[in-house]
Parts: structure tokens; sequence; C-alpha cells
């Protein structure tokens, strides 16, 4: 792709923040008609590059230059950005559940004559627009009717309508199951084909080998290469290699288990769906946890693996119907979280921005929150306590920041997600449930909270993994439960299990006796 007409060029980019060099003289080019990959570790700069792009970090805020289709530009906003032909879709969408799919289309963007907008003519463009990105939806229905999948193709359809040049995509895939993923690799393919230009920001490397032209990796806020895929000898080991500065000679870290005796016991758990009676989000589920165990639950989506844990933390998910559950041979009631925390449970979301996280907050409050009590001895927060815990779980967890005192909205998501890690580990737990906790980070961070996970089970500590990739179960898991549907339907230690008898199991009713 070198031959072809750059559409953009940044230029020896730097951006500082109060205490840290986010960029630092970062260039990129990239060619008109390509699918272009930005990839690199949590924090290595890859969305702040972006932003500087957009508009969102506006010219004079950042050293050096952007040319876009042979100017130079000085974007002041989005708007700006937007009305050049450039436009971002983040990881966290900026749809309106509330609204419309033409409304969020259009919002902004309004197709009005006197001042008066003309909704038959958007709802006519929408129904095009949809068409274009193969969306088969009314465009009157709410977006809080759509999944995550068909909202990002709403995203995709916003700037198509903005008539989008090069569209910048920030981890479209991160929260997609895998055929919504595809589609959407897919969508982005044809849009190459139509001359539009995209720019993609992705952990999934095997997706990136799929659709991008050229990679251009970034590392601790620098340019490290840009790799052309045309020219061969470009695999996932070669992209880490780049990325974190060395080669993974694994993916997971190596472990030898100690497994105790079972302390943890879910006996016929029955629990009815929120909104829908008539249907069971957990039906008739057991399952059991030993000390030192890392029991792995695997699920399509909507399987019921996250009913299932939120609903045994506390009952935070569907209506409680039945169902017992043993902790160190006694009965136990979880009638809500505090309760579930008393008990030694902790739950780590897989939605840390929602779930996980109070954005508004500190790293050092963030990691207090769930257990206050340990830093206010006498019902007043201790300061010097709360930042020398926090401090200790910096350096352990290896969040990188340059202080306690910084707001979590500011670190990146694998930062983040240590911070939420950090914040139930405070609670000294006895059972760790985590869900997704390394969804949307880099391959490196992932080796790190791999790492944390396995030091929790040397520990004594049970752990229940949720995980969407099936590699990731087998790779750290002692023990592999399935689920379909609401039902477990098998219990396999690792040593048995494959993708394929896991994928049979997540996909029919075949239950097993628990192990």
């Amino acid at each position: 792709m070198t031959d072809a007409v750059p559409i953009l060029e940044m230029r020896s980019i730097t951006k500082e923040f109060p205490g840290v060099k986010a960029l630092s003289d970062v260039s990129i080019t990239v060619a008109a008609g390509e699918v272009h990959a930005i990839c690199g570790e949590n924090g290595a700069g890859k969305s702040t590059l972006m932003k500087v792009l957009s508009g969102v970090y506006p010219y004079g805020t950042y050293d050096g230059e952007i040319w876009f289709r042979g100017e130079v530009v000085e974007f002041k906003d989005i708007r700006a950005s937007e009305q050049a032909g450039i436009v971002i879709i983040h990881q966290e969408l900026a749809l309106i559940p509330e609204l419309s799919i033409t409304e969020n289309i259009f919002l902004g963007n309004e197709i009005a004559h006197g001042g008066v907008i003309d909704w038959p003519a958007a709802r006519l463009r929408a129904i095009d627009l949809l068409a274009r990105v193969g969306l088969r939806e009314d465009p009157d229905t709410k977006i809080k009717h759509l999944g995550v999948g068909k909202q990002q193709l709403v995203e995709i359809a916003k700037a198509l309508s903005k008539e989008v040049k090069l569209l910048i995509l920030d981890e479209p895939t991160a929260a997609l199951n895998e055929d919504d993923s595809q589609h959407l690799l897919d969508l982005i393919l044809s849009l190459k084909g139509k001359g539009i230009t995209s720019i993609i920001i992705s952990h999934k490397l095997n997706e990136i080998e799929q659709i991008a032209d050229e990679i251009t990796i970034i590392r601790d806020g620098r340019t490290i290469e840009t790799l052309d895929l045309s020219a061969g000898g470009v695999d996932e080991d070669r992209i880490i290699r780049g990325m974190v500065g060395r080669s993974l000679e694994s993916r997971f870290p190596d472990r030898t288990p100690h497994i105790g005796e079972v302390f943890f016991e879910v006996r016929d758990w029955w629990v009815q769906h929120p909104q829908v009676p008539e249907r069971m989000v957990a039906k008739g589920s057991n399952l059991v946890v030993r000390r030192g165990e890392i029991v792995g639950l695997a699920g399509l989506m909507g399987a019921g693996r996250t009913e299932l844990a939120m609903s045994v933390f506390g009952r935070s998910y569907g209506k409680y119907l039945s169902g017992t559950l043993i902790k160190d041979g006694e009965e136990i009631v979880l009638k809500d979280v505090q309760s579930a925390i008393d008990h030694g449970l902790a739950y780590v979301s897989e939605d840390r921005k929602v779930l996980g996280l109070n954005l508004l907050d500190t790293i050092k409050r963030s990691i207090v929150s769930a257990k206050l009590s340990k830093v206010a001895p006498r019902g007043v927060i201790d300061a010097n306590t709360e930042s020398d815990v926090a401090d200790d779980y910096r350096k352990r967890l290896r969040i990188k920041t340059p202080s306690v005192d910084v707001g979590v909205a500011k670190l990146s998501g694998g930062n983040q997600q240590k911070v939420v890690l950090a914040k139930w580990m405070f609670t000294d737990p006895d059972l760790l449930i985590l869900d997704e906790p390394t969804r949307g980070i880099d391959v490196g961070a992932k080796y790190e909270i791999y790492t944390i996970i396995q030091q929790l089970a040397a520990q004594g500590k049970g752990v229940i993994l949720i995980s969407s990739e099936l590699p990731e179960l087998l790779g750290i898991s002692d023990r592999i439960y399935t689920i379909f549907e609401g039902q477990i339907t098998d219990d396999l230690p690792v040593a048995e299990a494959t993708p394929e008898n896991l994928m049979r199991s997540m996909t029919s009713v075949r239950q097993k006796a628990q192990r």
C-alpha cells in the first residue's frame, strides 16, 4: 500500500497531560481507500491519537501537523473534523437509548427546511442508510431495543449520513459475539470497496490480520513501526513483539495448581427473567468450586452466564425462585450485594464503566469503595490509609498512572480493569467471580491479569471465570462448565476440554453430573 496516495498524514504529534506525556513525536500515514489498523498496549496512546485527529483534543492543545486530503487541517472541535469527512465511532457508543434510529442518525445533522425538521425525508434517508449497512430494522425503533451489534451498525449509518471519507473505529467488536463481529468486519471491507478509508483500533489481532492493509504499532506514546500485510511475514506473534517490545512465548503464565476441597456450591438454582416471567435465566443450575481452583464458565451470548453469576451475587439479577448456596459446608442466604460481600464473594462485572466503576471517582476512592470500613475504623475515612492502600495496589497490579489521585476516567481500559480488580481484591474475598475480565484490553495487559488471577488461586481462593474466548478459558481454567439457555450442560476438566466439545455443549442441552 506504500504507493497509494495518502489521505491522512499525522506528523510528529505530541500531546501532554499534567504529569504524563501521552504522545511523543508520533507519525502515521494512511493511504486512501485502505483499512489501516493501529495496535498497541492499553495506555500506549492509540485513542489519544485518534482524539487529536477528530478534534476531541482541538488544535492548539498538541504539537505537530495533521494533513488531510493534501491540506493542513486545524480542527477546533468534532464538528469541524466531521465537516471535513472524518468521523470517529468510540468504544462507548454515543447513541441515546430513548430516541429512535432515525433520530439518532440525524441528531445534530438534521434534514430541515426553513428551520423545520423534515421527518418523512429523514425516515426515508434512514431506510437507505440502514440498507447500506445491512441492518433490517424499522427506523422508528428505539435504540434501547437493539443489541450492541445492531447499535454499532446504526453508528456506522450515522457516519455515512455525514458523507464520511475517513471512518475511525475504536474497538468496534469488543462487545460483539462472533457473528456480529464478522458482519461488522465484512461491512468495513465493503465500505473500502466503495472508496471509504477506515482506521481501526483493536486488540483482536486475528481480526486485524483479516481486514487490515497496514498496521501501525504504537508503544509508550511513540510510533514503533508500520507493517505492510501484503508483504507477508506478519502474524500475531510479529504484531505482539512490536506491541510489547518482546516475544510472548506463551499467552498464559505457567502454573501448577494446588486444588483443595469444595468450599462453595450452587444447588438446583432457579431464577426468573426480571421482565419476562415465563423465561428462566437459570434452570436448576448446579455448580461447585474448590479452593485454589479456577472454574471457567462457557456459553454463547444470551446463554445465561452473566445472569447466573449476578443472581448468585446477592440476587442482583432476575427474580430468585429457589435453590441453595453452600459455603464451607453451611447454607448461606445472600439477599443483597452487601450480604454477598460480607460472606466473602466478589463480582467483577463485564461492564466496568457502568457497573464496575464510578467514572467521577479517583483511583484511590474506587479501590476502597467496596469495603470502606477497612479505611474508616471510626466511621470516618482515614485519608492516609486510603492513599497507602491504593498506592500499594497501584504497584502490585502495575496500574499505569502518575498518582492514585487521578480520576479513573482518564485511565486506559486495561488500567481501569486493574482498578476494578483491586477494588474487589481489597474486600479479601474467598470467591471471585470474573465476568469477561480481559474484554477490550491488549495481550500484554491480559497476561498481567491472568497472573493476578493465578496468584489469587494460589492463595487458596476460588475463581469463576466467564469468558467468550474459548482459548482464554482453555488457557487458564482448571475445569470448565458449559451453559445453554440457562442450563448447565457439561462439566469438563480442562485436560478433556477442546473447542469442539465445548461448542457442542454450548449449543445443546446435554446435562452431565458435576465433578
